[in-house]
Parts: structure tokens; sequence; C-alpha cells
């Protein structure tokens, strides 16, 4: 048996289970890829399997950073080879089971990252693109790397491009291309997990998300306190308390997520979301 198994799928389609059943049949350990699993303390709204759902099965990349830290592809790259590659040098299957598709395929490939920000480049591109506006920085990516400019449309990824070929001389659609001409990294089998039906889909994410609310309201408050320190995590977890809320009908459910959680955070003016969240839970 091929000691690399990459198991993927869309939210609720049984990976974790699956994952932990392969396992006990290969004599493997679990790899999580999910790009949100990997942060300390934020455990249900991302799905992180529990003990008993784990069944004693070695689970790694699991609260490997805090919310407030900027964690990315290459970071998680950068932590999880030397597990696979231990994992298979002891004899044992590794299988890495998440959602997270740029994560997963970018750890199979052994994908070249561009040098990570540390001269100051990205700074200035922040600081040019909040007094300029984006379409200006759009339209300065167009000049050096249409392609690029063509299928990027947030921010992040938009100066990111940029700063690439500030360090390096090269755009960043001319790097990507060059990595896939690597050969991978792994030779790894692929398991890919889909419904025949979405609306499956759709009531077992409904199902989930009822767990969720049976589970300790308190952890509510957690979720929210760890993201305050990160913009984009706070940003992420708004998101999906948004999408939550409108989901439940009743104002004593809305007082779960809402009164146990948000309105518990306390209010923080120094994070426009946090200060949105904060007037949410204040309305129940």
């Amino acid at each position: 048996m091929n000691p690399i198994i990459c198991l993927a799928g869309p939210t609720a389609s049984g990976k974790t289970a699956l994952a932990v059943e392969l396992a006990k049949e290969l004599d493997g350990e679990v790899v999580s890829c999910d790009s949100m699993q990997v942060y300390r303390r934020m455990n249900i709204g991302t799905a992180k399997p529990t003990k008993e759902e784990m069944q004693g099965i070695p689970h790694h990349m699991i609260d490997v950073a805090s919310p407030e830290e900027d964690y990315s592809v290459s970071r998680y790259c950068a932590q999880a080879s030397p597990i696979v590659e231990d994992i298979v040098a002891r004899g044992k299957t590794a299988i890495i089971a998440g959602g997270t598709g740029l994560y997963m395929d970018s750890l199979i490939r052994g994908n070249d990252f561009a040098p990570f920000p540390s001269t100051g480049v990205r700074q200035r591109l922040e600081a040019q693109a909040d007094a300029e506006g984006l379409e200006a920085m759009a339209a300065w990516l167009h000049a050096v790397d249409p392609e690029a400019a063509e299928r990027i449309q947030d921010r992040k990824r938009l100066l990111r491009a940029l700063e690439v070929y500030l360090e390096t001389g090269e755009t960043i659609s001319a790097h990507n291309a060059a990595t896939r001409q690597l050969p991978p990294r792994y030779d790894a089998v692929w398991i890919g997990l889909q419904f025949a039906d979405r609306a499956d889909m759709k009531a077992l994410i409904d199902r989930t998300v009822a767990q969720w609310l049976t589970i300790k309201n308190k952890e509510f408050y957690y979720i929210m306190t760890a993201a305050e320190e990160s913009d984009t995590v706070m940003d992420c977890t708004l998101e999906c308390f948004r999408g939550l809320a409108k989901c439940l009908e009743g104002s004593v459910e809305r007082g779960v997520i809402y009164g146990k959680g948000v309105y518990g955070a306390g209010e923080i003016e120094s994070k426009p979301a946090m200060r949105e969240a904060y007037d949410m839970g204040r309305k129940v």
C-alpha cells in the first residue's frame, strides 16, 4: 500500500471518520489539512475532531498556531512535511485529510514558495493601497502580470503578487508556472468524497450546526476573544457568525450565539469587526 493517502472532500462529507478508519486498518496517523483547525481554542466552528472521534489515532497539525498569528500555505507545508516524512519513516501510513485543497496540493507537490515577507515591502504596499486605492494597485499588477491580474480579486493576494514581483523580479504567474513543472514531492493515493445530492450535504451541515449549539456556550466567547487580535481571523469569524445567525429563528437560539458569545466577548473599540459583533450581541 502507498504510505501516503490524501483524503479530500466538502464539509460534512465524513472525512474525519473515514480517515480514522483508514488509519486503524492501515496502521496510520492522520495529518489534518484544514486552514482553520491549525488555530488553538477555535474548536466549534472549525469542527475539530474530539478525542472520542479520534479513537486513539494520532492526529497532527491541529492547534499549532494562535489565532492572532498570520498563517499561510507556506507555513503549513513547512510544518506538515517533516511530520509526513516521520510517519512514513516509521513504517506507517500518513493520511492527509481535510478540506483546504491549496494546502494539500502544495504539500504533495512540494511547492517552492516565494520568499516570506521580511523587507518591509509588504508594509509599503499596504500603505500605498490605503492611500491610492485597490484600483490603482490592480492597474499596476495588470501592467506587470496581466495573467495574475485577471484571476486575483482580493486585496491580500493582489498585494502579495506585487510583493513577489518587487522582491524577486519575477511575476507570481511565472513563479507558479515553474513550480508546476517540478515533479511532486510525494507520490500519494488520492481519495475524494462527494455528495450525489447537494441537498444531503446541506442537511448534514445543518445537523452539525445544531450539534454545535448544544456544546458549551462559553466557547463562543473564546472564539471571539481569541480572534480579536487578528483582523483576518476576526473577519472570518464574524462572517461565520453572520451566516449562522441566518439559520436561527428564535431569540433564544440567537442568544446562544450573540448573548453568550459575541456579547460576552466585550466591547473592543479598536477592532471594527469586533465592534459590529458587540452591537449584534447587544440587540439580543
